[in-house]
């Protein structure tokens, strides 16, 4: 934020945020989320895999309101890369955590690795999409005339 604070507001920047940004924060949050309930001392996998179930049809169904953000925001047209990380990986993430949660009846070992699967793949996501962010701002929009 320190890097963007000089840069001129202009436009619909709040859609634009909630389409881009927040998506970051909340991969962030799901991954702390999970890391914690995974490291709570449970007696069984029943109520931590219900949670981490629980989160990745949360998260899938907030990836379909992040797509439909995308699309109507209007101060950045999204190219290929865009859709990939801010909606098709994380839905991916998300529903690999909810069937996780649902094969942990069976197949426990690979439910854990399921889940940590989708964990990685979120913290690269949020990775990528900060840098992209980052380099967004500073490159394209840092570069525009102030007015």
């Amino acid at each position: 934020m320190a890097l963007i604070a000089d840069l001129p507001i202009k436009g619909p920047t709040e859609r634009a945020a909630d389409a881009f940004a927040t998506p970051t924060i909340v991969h962030f949050g799901a991954v702390l989320a999970l890391s914690a309930t995974l490291s709570a001392p449970w007696g069984s996998l029943g109520a931590p895999m219900l949670l981490c179930g629980l989160g990745g049809v949360i998260g899938f169904v907030y990836t379909i309101a992040v797509a439909r953000r995308a699309h109507e925001q209007t101060e950045y047209k999204p190219v290929f890369e865009d859709w990939l990380f801010h909606v098709l990986l994380p839905a991916t993430a998300y529903g690999t955590s909810a069937g996780a949660a649902y094969a942990a009846r069976s197949h426990a070992n690979q439910a854990l690795f399921g889940v940590a699967i989708a964990a990685m793949l979120l913290i690269f996501i949020g990775i990528h999409n900060a840098w992209d962010s980052v380099t967004y701002l500073l490159f394209v929009r840092g570069q525009e005339p102030h007015e």
